[in-house]
């Protein structure tokens, strides 16, 4: 009897370890080239998006590095910057680097930012979503290339 309950109880424990596994939440992989001022997003590594972005403008560098979101708010104002709305923020560095939303759609594909990684409002509730999703360990930030904005065409 002793060792059909272990038994029963083994099972049990895998059933939840199987049924855990199969729900678990996908991951998401944001990377951001300052050079291009892009943003592609992958989840369990298939392309998913790409978006215009801007990176910091000369004077407020946005990092280069991999981070991961730490924080996330869905309504915040810029306690550094006159209470600017920043939408859908996911910060991803201690400094206060985030990505966020933004009403400034025209400037997006320039560095104007003041270190933030900006998007249109509904692409960063659409990529808040996916990393809430994802969980506090589900989502990496990659950002590379060059700080200089990405010559102009005509």
């Amino acid at each position: 009897m002793r060792r059909i309950a272990f038994l029963r109880t083994i099972l049990i424990a895998l059933g939840l370890m199987v049924a855990a596994a199969s729900t678990a939440n996908a991951y998401v992989v944001i990377r951001i080239n300052q050079a291009t001022q892009k943003m592609t997003v992958s989840v369990d590594g298939h392309l998913r998006y790409t978006w215009a972005v801007s990176t910091g403008k000369p004077g407020y560098a946005t990092p280069n590095g991999s981070f991961r979101v730490f924080r996330t708010e869905k309504t915040y104002f810029s306690k550094e910057w006159d209470d600017a709305p920043m939408p859908y923020t996911m910060f991803f560095t201690p400094q206060g680097n985030a990505i966020h939303g933004t009403l400034a759609t025209g400037d997006l594909g320039r560095p104007v930012s003041h270190g933030c990684v900006r998007l249109t409002t509904r692409n960063a509730a659409t990529l808040f979503a996916l990393v809430k999703s994802a969980g506090i360990f589900g989502s990496r930030v990659i950002i590379t290339g060059s700080k200089r904005p990405p010559p102009r065409t005509s």
